[in-house]
């Protein structure tokens, strides 16, 4: 049995970490964004704001039904104009940000549709401004629920970042499958899939443990 090579693991590792965390921390904006952007245009009677909400809510149906495997093959020619090439961790996120942000999106607005509507009818009584209710009402009264969301977010991302490297974005599952399967190295595929068990379960506990301080009721 071949000796197990930590240095290309721990390095493996790295890159995991690198797509995980780089993909949330922009997913988190732009899905609270589109989230925000599905919620308002969802309460406005104009034809315009229909037409934007349905329009949106359309992209987003597409971009969640499409496999993700799938998802990285239609990017590939997006991916290698901005990026310049189609292999490691830096050209797996556009599709890692593109499969995530839709997911997001809507966790995001399911929580805003649980705020108590006779806080925010109280807040425009007492003449807050749309981005005043953002920030001051919708927000923070929705934060539970928003950071869940980017936990099941990050924890689902995970298994993206395994496929990803399987075609070639590095990380723990291309050294899986090309080191561990491909190579008949057992040990290999089995020390990288613990190595992607305790990253979900840390993501986990963290996100839940916070979710318990924000969480006022």
């Amino acid at each position: 049995m071949t000796k197990l090579d930590w240095k290309f693991m721990f390095e493996a590792l790295k890159e995991t970490l690198y797509m995980t965390f780089m993909t949330t921390f922009i997913t988190f904006f732009l899905g609270l964004g589109l989230g925000l952007l599905l919620y308002f245009s969802s309460k406005r009677e104009e034809r315009v704001f229909k037409v934007i909400n349905f329009l949106t809510s359309q992209i987003i149906n597409i971009l969640r039904a499409i496999p993700f495997i799938i998802l990285i093959i239609l990017l590939i020619p997006f991916t290698r104009l901005i990026v310049g090439t189609i292999l490691g961790p830096t050209a797996a996120l556009p599709a890692l940000i593109v499969g995530c942000v839709p997911f997001y999106a809507r966790l995001v607005m399911i929580g805003l549709n649980e705020v108590d509507k006779g806080v925010i009818e109280a807040s425009k009584a007492f003449g807050a401004t749309n981005f005043q209710i953002i920030t001051r009402v919708l927000i923070p009264e929705a934060l539970p629920a928003i950071i869940s969301g980017i936990t099941v977010t990050c924890v689902t991302l995970v298994g993206y970042t395994a496929l990803a490297g399987a075609i070639g974005a590095g990380g723990l599952g291309h050294l899986a499958y090309m080191e561990g399967f491909q190579r008949g190295r057992n040990q290999v595929t089995l020390v990288a899939t613990l190595f992607l068990l305790v990253i979900v379960f840390i993501i986990q506990l963290t996100g839940d443990y916070i979710t318990k301080k924000v969480d006022k009721r």
